[in-house]
């Protein structure tokens, strides 16, 4: 009786999820949707699935199990996206900016959060999220942040706030540097790589930098997804920093902790490592990232259905005001780097 209840709860939660995760699909490829991308259209249709309160009751430990597993698997798939031959013919500025983007944000944006009181677990999913690659950052980095179970409805109002922080902030900066296109006398090239290494989400940067033509679309997609490649090494590092951070002031016990590999991490770089090498053919690897997407979005829409949002509200307006003003100091940096060197 038991595996029957929770055997309904699955599917229900599996129809629930796929049915926001297709819807946003769809919506992410027409004009104007495109600028807040798949994932995040996901995850407000689950919110606006908690209107419906027996059905989110009734699926509740399949909505549990999906934002955690789905969640892995669609980024380890998100690895077939990344073609490592394409970067390297990037060039090592690409890579080194990639390199002093990520791990400058992520300082900056972290040290600022704290400035303005927001609290640790919170401060680092935002700061990834905006350094990385917005709504995939945030979810592949917060399972590398262990917090006690009292704690852990608190982490998944962290993990949605931290998604809708820089999903809204970089919606509001990609309309902003359209804006200022004709100001900045870039070339197509330089264009390119000044959105692709400030915005937040892929959304964000190919919307951005096709204003550009073909030249600066590539250039932001190339820059962008060497922010990507970042993910993996940036999840091993925040999961030591913090198992390291939780033993200094007491709130571990666990005083013979492994470092927390994020083994889903290591398929993602294998899916790019097979993506890049393994002659899979065009159309299997776009069906593939096609794939991620749908259990990214199941992850992120079973997320929209089991959060407070009346206490995100409350303390979400100093996270924004962070991410704002370090998306400001990223886009200058970006900008002048852009027109020096490329």
């Amino acid at each position: 009786m038991i595996g029957t209840i929770k055997s309904y709860s699955f599917w229900l939660a599996v129809v629930m999820t796929l049915i926001c995760a297709v819807i946003g699909t769809f919506l992410a490829q027409l004009p104007y949707f495109s600028l807040f991308g798949a994932l995040i259209i996901a995850l407000i249709l689950g919110m606006i699935f908690q209107s419906s309160k027996r059905l989110v009751y009734q699926a509740s430990s399949g909505i549990a199990f999906i934002s955690n597993k789905f969640l892995r698997l669609g980024i380890i798939l998100l690895g077939f996206k990344l073609n490592l031959v394409q970067l390297a013919q990037a060039g090592v500025k690409t890579i080194l900016l990639a390199i002093v983007i990520v791990a400058g944000t992520i300082f900056l944006t972290y040290f600022i959060e704290r400035k303005f009181g927001v609290e640790p677990e919170l401060a680092i999913l935002a700061a990834s999220g905006t350094g990385i690659c917005g709504a995939a950052a945030v979810m592949g980095i917060s399972p590398q942040i262990k917090v006690a179970p009292e704690k852990q409805e608190r982490q998944r109002e962290n993990d949605v706030l931290a998604v809708a922080i820089v999903a809204i902030m970089g919606t509001v900066f990609t309309f902003i540097d359209l804006g200022l296109k004709p100001l900045l006398d870039l070339t197509p090239t330089q264009f390119g790589v000044f959105v692709g290494g400030s915005l937040h989400e892929i959304a964000h940067a190919v919307a951005a930098g096709s204003a550009a033509g073909p030249v600066g679309l590539d250039s932001a997609i190339i820059t962008k997804l060497s922010r990507v490649l970042m993910l993996a090494p940036v999840a091993l590092l925040i999961g030591f920093w913090y198992q390291k951070r939780s033993k200094h002031d007491g709130s571990s016990n666990d005083s013979t902790a492994k470092l927390p590999i994020p083994w889903f991490m290591a398929g993602f770089i294998l899916a790019s490592v097979i993506g890049t090498f393994v002659p899979l053919g065009t159309n299997m690897l776009n069906l593939l990232v096609k794939a991620a997407y749908i259990f990214l979005g199941m992850a992120m829409s079973a997320m929209g259905m089991s959060v407070n949002f009346k206490v995100i509200l409350k303390r979400g307006l100093p996270a924004f005001a962070g991410v704002f003003v370090s998306s400001i100091v990223l886009g200058i940096f970006v900008l002048v780097v852009s027109k020096l060197y490329f």
